[in-house]
């Protein structure tokens, strides 16, 4: 990599253009993206890698004046101080909060490469024109807003921000909620079956190990498998399954962990701590996002969970 203060005006051009093509494409590629869910955000961004394509155009024809047709490749990950950008796809399915951050940085940290470029050109054409950009950018962040209050108004703001909570819950609320309640209260019965059966705190940590990652790998393969987004929008099978399988395997971890301690007691005494913890976890979630009220959620909870623990304890000391 090079530093920054190394480039010719030459190399800093062409960066300039490398960086308003990439910056383009980023933005079409996120209009592609929420095209289909969010079409008035989607016509924004659409609206903003035109005004990066004409940025870009002025770039090449003071170019094309200075230096020629011949542009070096020179991009930002070939400079240090930039921030590097994860690819869109990689990204899928697209947040809309996250994507409208992502845009907000970018157009600072732009505005930022033109502030300094020009401070650094001796070239009065090319000085001018990278702080005509940077005022641009200034600018466009400006063009932003209002592009957004043309073609998001706040009723489709409103509603597109409800469409992406209820997808966040879909795709991730959901499957984590349901690997977490079936990881803090199915392994339960075994962990403190095994307790009560054996007396034995590595014992009992063994079963809960095996228990909780056996229910997570479980979870995750029913999870992914069960639906593939496609009819129900519930996003791609692969993050459910592992956002599924993850949570049950931590939820039966929690209460397993405390078994490592050799004093009986003191491990049963901290187990039981950290399952009314998992239980209120997991009420919280419950009200916070499925809109369940809190008594309600508490108390379906505690009666699953004290259900549960009482058939470990029962079978454990028969």
């Amino acid at each position: 990599m090079r530093n920054f203060s190394d480039l010719t005006e030459r190399e800093i051009l062409a960066l300039a253009i490398a960086n308003e093509e990439e910056d383009g494409r980023i933005y079409l590629d996120i209009a592609e993206g929420l095209r289909t869910e969010y079409p008035g955000s989607a016509a924004v961004f659409t609206k903003m890698a035109a005004e990066e394509s004409g940025h870009r155009h002025r770039l090449l024809d003071v170019y094309r004046k200075k230096f020629g047709e011949h542009i070096p490749l020179i991009r930002r990950q070939d400079v240090r101080g930039f921030v590097q950008h994860k690819p869109v796809w990689q990204m899928l399915p697209l947040n809309l909060d996250a994507v409208r951050n992502l845009a907000e940085d970018m157009e600072n940290e732009t505005q930022g490469f033109y502030r300094r470029a020009a401070s650094r050109s001796e070239d009065v054409t090319i000085r001018k024109l990278l702080g005509d950009l940077a005022d641009a950018e200034v600018e466009h962040e400006h063009r932003a807003d209002q592009l957004r209050e043309e073609n998001l108004p706040e009723n489709v703001r409103r509603k597109e921000d409800a469409h992406a909570r209820q997808a966040f819950v879909l795709r991730f609320i959901q499957p984590g909620l349901a690997g977490l309640m079936d990881g803090s209260v199915s392994t339960l019965a075994p962990v403190f079956a095994a307790a009560f059966a054996s007396n034995n705190t590595w014992q009992t940590f063994l079963v809960g190990l095996a228990a909780s990652v056996g229910a997570g790998i479980s979870m995750g393969f029913a999870e992914a498998l069960s639906d593939n987004g496609s009819l129900t929008g519930r996003g791609a099978p692969l993050i459910r399954g592992g956002m599924g399988g993850r949570m049950t395997t931590a939820g039966g971890i929690g209460h397993t962990l405390p078994f490592l301690i050799p004093h009986f007691w003191t491990a049963m005494a901290v187990a039981i701590g950290v399952v009314i913890v998992e239980l209120a976890v997991i009420s919280w979630v419950r009200w916070k996002y499925m809109d369940t009220p809190p008594l309600s959620a508490t108390l379906q909870v505690a009666f699953g969970g004290a259900l549960v623990f009482g058939v470990g304890i029962l079978i454990g000391s028969s």
